[in-house]
């Protein structure tokens, strides 16, 4: 398989997504069910893949799973959703080489309802929950004062993103509406504009720094595309076939340069915002399996993704390099000379 391939043990994986690191020293979190557990892995970028054994582990007691989850930009804590309608905080705490996970129950997070997306702003100070049934939370990070708390804001939730200045939630909901919030009072802001043939699925802002965008996954009748609106005027400005399937998950690159697709049968592709052409594609990927998670890392070309049957799959991106960093090469090569 292309990649790094399965992170090792037992358990089927729910999730993997990225610990951000100081100096690249990246880790990797992944939720597994059957049994449950949460497990931390370190990377190798060289080698391009996970330990073989995990940092740090948490087992958790008969009959519950977890089900998403959301690191705090700091890499230092993150909160994990279980099937229980809890939702627990993992506190990361670094001695040399060793990782110690320990956990924590916050009140306001406890008997929520099953949350299906949960997320942290941009610069760490919101975090924020979607649940099955529909209600939203914005909470403030790490006082936990509510500054929404909105039971009807969808039918159920399936998608949610907080904007590069941390201003604006974008979320979206299982039956194809899509709302955005001002994440300072919990306002809504406006209901993005669909046409009656079209759902909206998964959302991104953009995050490069310049014109700001929100990239919206949308299936119309047959036709899957992507459509981008101008968070100025919340209009839609345009939209293009890229995966040219369903999709099933979005992620977009930290430095805002490149935008993730999965489909519901294992394939990935990596978008170019600047141009919005594919530059990468690996087609079954996670073979006739849905890509439940896609998460670019924090520092590399290179992608996590995850999918029930196939695990945990590190992937090398065939993208241009940065020019950054063939500058620095070549100034290395010069000094060497």
């Amino acid at each position: 398989m292309e990649g790094g391939g399965d992170a090792a043990g037992e358990g089927t994986v729910t999730f993997a997504t990225w610990i951000r690191r100081p100096e690249n020293a990246h880790l990797a979190v992944i939720g597994k069910s059957q049994p449950s557990s949460l497990e931390v892995f370190s990377f190798d970028p060289r080698a391009n893949s996970l330990s073989t054994s995990p940092k740090a582990k948490h087992e958790f007691e008969e009959g519950v799973n977890p089900v998403t989850i959301a690191v705090h930009p700091s890499g230092d804590n993150f909160v994990c959703s279980t099937n229980t309608g809890d939702c627990k905080l993992f506190r990361l705490y670094y001695r040399e080489d060793n990782i110690e996970l320990k956990t924590e129950e916050l009140v306001p997070l406890q008997g929520l309802g099953l949350q299906k997306c949960l997320a942290f702003s941009v610069d760490g100070t919101r975090f924020a929950t979607g649940g099955v049934d529909g209600c939203l939370r914005i909470f403030e990070w790490p006082n936990m004062r509510i500054i929404l708390n909105e039971p009807s804001a969808h039918k159920s939730f399936q998608d949610m993103d907080f904007s590069l200045d941390s201003a604006f939630l974008a979320s979206t909901s299982t039956d194809g509406s899509a709302r955005v919030w001002n994440t300072t009072d919990g306002s809504p802001i406006t209901t993005l504009t669909r046409n009656s043939d079209e759902k909206i699925g998964y959302c991104r802002f953009s995050k490069d720094g310049t014109k700001p965008f929100l990239f919206c996954s949308v299936q119309r009748g047959n036709t899957a595309l992507t459509v981008v609106w101008d968070i100025s005027t919340w209009q839609k400005i345009g939209h293009k076939r890229l995966l040219r399937k369903p999709a099933s998950i979005m992620s977009v690159s930290l430095d805002g340069k490149y935008l993730a697709l999965g489909s519901k049968d294992g394939d990935i592709c990596v978008v170019e915002v600047k141009t919005m052409e594919v530059r990468h594609l690996s087609k079954r990927l996670h073979l006739a399996s849905n890509i439940k998670s896609l998460e670019f890392c924090p520092s590399e070309r290179i992608i996590l993704s995850t999918s029930a049957e196939w695990g945990a799959v590190v992937t090398k991106l065939t993208v241009p390099a940065d020019w950054k960093g063939l500058l620095l090469l070549l100034l290395l090569l010069l000094l060497l000379l």
